[in-house]
């Protein structure tokens, strides 16, 4: 798959997860690029440019502009919520190609207020809750999140 298509699906995933459940899929900063809003992990790993690349590089690996899957890594650790999220999203955009995806996120109000030129910058949190309506649950999906983040780490293999 095009990578920017699937950065760009990732993305919109990330952020209605946050609009279903209060809870992102990823956890992973967002930033605005050029094209649009991308997870930065995501990001990183296909570059090349991440700490997990020894992991990330078993399964995935990048040729050209496109990621191609090496080995399966298998759904056995999603839950069926992230599971159901990600087929939905990727669904609804089938016919969606990575210019398309572009053209998508550049209308969602975060990138807008965020829109970097041809450079990078930081998507705030409060950015994306509040063009979601939810700025107000700002310190309970943080809180949330850092207490997914430390019992991932106390019980990873």
């Amino acid at each position: 798959m095009n990578y920017m298509r699937l950065l760009k699906l990732l993305y919109i995933a990330e952020r209605e997860s946050l609009r279903d459940s209060g809870k992102p899929l990823t956890g992973s900063v967002v930033v605005a690029l050029e094209r649009g809003p991308v997870l930065e992990d995501i990001y990183k790993l296909i570059l090349g440019q991440h700490t997990l690349i020894g992991q990330w590089s078993q399964f995935f690996r990048t040729a050209d502009y496109h990621l191609e899957m090496v080995v399966d890594p298998g759904a056995g650790r999603l839950s069926k919520f992230v599971a159901a999220k990600l087929g939905e999203v990727t669904q609804r955009h089938f016919f969606d190609d990575e210019w398309a995806m572009v053209q998508i996120t550049h209308e969602l109000p975060e990138w807008k207020r965020n829109n970097p030129g041809k450079s990078s910058k930081l998507i705030p949190l409060v950015d994306i809750l509040e063009a979601l309506g939810l700025e107000d649950r700002l310190d309970d999906i943080v809180a949330g999140a850092r207490a997914d983040q430390a019992a991932k780490r106390a019980f990873s293999d």
